[in-house]
């Protein structure tokens, strides 16, 4: 199978390596993945711009993996690209108009180091470049790890490959858009991948002001984790309770109960 790997985390990150590394054991992999971080970006494109792009060589390959992923070795070569552009831009640019219509069968982003979960979906650059994918009708999905887990990357990586390879197979005339976020730690000491709905998440204090030695005044984004909607069914508590959350998501945006409201009006 051929895969389109990619991330908001740039090139240099360890877990779209760890990735790489456990899909190469089986599948064809073509890295393209932003120069730089490129963390809630959402669904952004460079538009304004000229994006450039360069080729990864052989060599630096060898030394990202050297650094990442000391105790493997991979027979097969890894294509891989770095553009200074957003994580969509990554997935648009590859798909049409440099894989010249050879595209993959599964397109992947991650794996992100801190988790997407609920309405981050809606910032987050690792959803936004599995997005592009499903609208290409391509099957995608967007991989993240909670910062404070304790599980590995090469672990959620594995566990990852063997998940959705199994998807493709159940999958086979339909494509999907998944979110999966593994969590602090697994229920039961192994993954368990559970279906959830977004719940709903904000964050307290989200800006820091300050001054420099100029008095030039900021705003800094960050603040402290508030939970809106966290109950049963939802991926946060899903998360919460040890499992690998999944959210199959769209992108048709219609408020159709509102819709069907207006049609009865008239």
């Amino acid at each position: 199978m051929k895969i389109l790997l990619t991330n908001d985390d740039g090139i240099r990150a360890l877990g779209i390596w760890a990735l790489a590394v456990a899909l190469a054991k089986r599948h064809e992999v073509i890295i393209v993945a932003p120069l730089k971080q490129q963390s809630g970006m959402s669904h952004a494109l460079s538009v304004l711009r000229q994006v450039e792009f360069m080729k990864i060589t052989d060599e630096q390959i060898e030394e990202l993996l050297k650094n990442h992923c000391p105790n493997t070795k991979i027979d097969k070569k890894i294509e891989t690209w770095a553009i200074d552009g957003t994580p969509t831009d990554c997935t648009k640019i590859y798909l049409e108009a440099m894989c010249e219509g050879n595209w993959p069968e599964l397109v992947l982003s991650g794996i992100n180091h801190g988790s997407n979960l609920a309405t981050d979906v809606l910032y987050s650059g690792t959803v936004g470049a599995a997005m592009e994918g499903f609208l290409h009708e391509i099957s995608s999905a967007a991989i993240s790890l909670d910062v404070e887990s304790e599980i590995s990357f090469e672990d959620a990586a594995n566990a990852t490959v063997e998940y959705l390879e199994n998807e493709m197979k159940k999958n086979e005339h339909r494509q999907f858009f998944y979110n999966i976020n593994f969590p602090k730690r697994y229920k039961d000491n192994k993954p368990q991948f559970k279906f959830a709905k977004l719940g709903r998440r904000d964050y307290i204090n989200a800006f820091q002001y300050h001054t420099d030695e100029n008095d030039r005044k900021f705003y800094r984004v960050g603040g402290q984790v508030y939970d809106i909607e966290r109950g049963e069914g939802t991926d946060i508590f899903a998360a919460d309770e040890g499992y690998v959350s999944v959210t199959s998501l769209h992108v048709d945006l219609t408020d159709y109960d509102s819709m069907k409201v207006k049609n009865d009006d008239d």
